[in-house]
């Protein structure tokens, strides 16, 4: 099975910053790590290639500058195999449609039977990249995964969904959108870490995947997503502090906030 993974290589939220001007986020100078919930997602295509055992293969593959490859090569150092970075000026801008279809040509053009998405981005939380990739390659899709199971023939998902999940059986070719609840990841090997950097990842540029996809609908030009503003989170207020209540008349109190800010 020829299982990739498409990772992003994210700021530590805990050091973001935004331009007051711009409202982009102020990535200079900023660590950098594999979004959560990719690492999850590779750390399940590598369970999945040790319990078929059968010569299954795991390729990670990345959208974004030339630093990005830092990323990959943790990937590489996890266990992966192979290692793509798509990394082209024309591809600067893009929103979550024409980032889906850069990374979808990129996947043709490596070949997949199973494809393996984070949920979301923690800089930018709007799970649409994965199910948009799905849709430019036709796949079928199970988002929210939390468990994964193997059959002969199939991949069993349990699929969080509010308070309930769904328990969706899917044969191959797919896509699967992780949470990263899915799998703890393992740290990186020592030996691999050594590997990894002296290992060669892969460039995908635009000229590689130009026929794939209108190049208008690629880069700052093609993306229909405008950014009215950007903001960090506000900081939360002092709360109200009651003492001296019997439990009933706290049991009342908490009520009526609950009523008064509509959450009962």
């Amino acid at each position: 099975m020829r299982i990739v993974v498409c990772i992003k290589q994210v700021p530590d939220t805990a050091e973001v910053k935004l331009d007051p001007v711009t409202n982009n986020l102020i990535r200079d100078g900023v660590p950098s790590i594999i979004n959560h919930d990719d690492k999850a997602g590779l750390e399940t295509a590598l369970q999945i290639r040790e319990q078929l055992n059968d010569g299954s293969t795991v390729t990670v593959i990345s959208m974004g500058p030339p630093q990005a490859d830092v990323a990959l090569r943790e990937a590489l150092a996890m266990g992966a195999d192979k290692a793509y970075l798509m990394s082209d000026r024309k591809f600067g801008g893009s929103d979550t449609y024409a980032t889906a279809t850069i990374i979808a040509a990129g996947l043709r053009k490596i070949g997949f039977d199973l494809v393996i998405t984070g949920r979301q981005a923690i800089d930018g939380d709007t799970a649409q990249v994965g199910p948009q990739i799905a849709e430019q390659l036709h796949l079928p899709q199970v988002t929210y995964a939390e468990e994964l199971t193997l059959e002969k023939d199939a991949i069993v998902v349990k699929r969080q969904f509010e308070d309930k999940a769904h328990m969706v059986r899917i044969k191959t070719p797919c896509l699967i959108t992780a949470l990263s609840e899915l799998s703890e990841p393992r740290y990186m090997n020592v030996g691999k870490i050594v590997d990894a950097y002296n290992s060669e990842v892969g460039i995908i540029t635009f000229e590689d995947v130009k026929d794939m996809f209108n190049p208008d609908w690629i880069g700052n030009q093609g993306s229909p997503t405008n950014v009215v503003k950007s903001f960090t989170k506000p900081a939360k207020t002092a709360g109200e502090v009651k003492t001296n209540l019997t439990v009933e008349q706290a049991v009342e109190a908490i009520m009526e906030k609950l009523i008064e800010r509509h959450l009962i």
